[in-house]
């Protein structure tokens, strides 16, 4: 599956942004989907997967009520909804694929796409 995602920007603290996430691919509905982010000088970590099925959803307790991830396999597309948005949120997302097992892990997803950058001015 080859991944696209976007929707980055600059926005003020307490605003809102939709991350989209495109996936090409025959088999999407198969693939657990998650978003992760890379802030500078940190390393890469998870904030919000959800499952092939949508029964399972896990949030970053940084960004629990705040951050929102969605899926539409009809249309291929994975989205991350970010409101009440901080400084500390400023990094690169990036979305990410992998058809095993539901994980939290980096390591356990196999498929990437680029990022797209969010920065949040105070």
């Amino acid at each position: 599956v080859q991944l696209q995602a976007s929707g980055g920007g600059l926005v003020q603290a307490g605003g809102s942004l939709r991350l989209p996430c495109a996936a090409s691919g025959r088999t999407f509905s198969n693939y657990n989907m998650g978003w992760f982010r890379q802030a500078p000088g940190k390393e890469r970590e998870l904030v919000a997967a959800i499952s092939w099925s949508g029964s399972r959803t896990y949030y970053a307790d940084s960004v629990k009520g705040r951050f929102t991830i969605s899926r539409d396999d009809a249309k291929k597309m994975v989205y991350l909804q970010m409101n009440s948005l901080k400084p500390e949120d400023t990094a690169v997302y990036y979305c990410a694929a992998d058809s095993r097992s539901f994980s939290t892990g980096r390591n356990d997803y196999r498929y990437w796409g680029q990022g797209t950058l969010v920065t949040v001015s105070s």
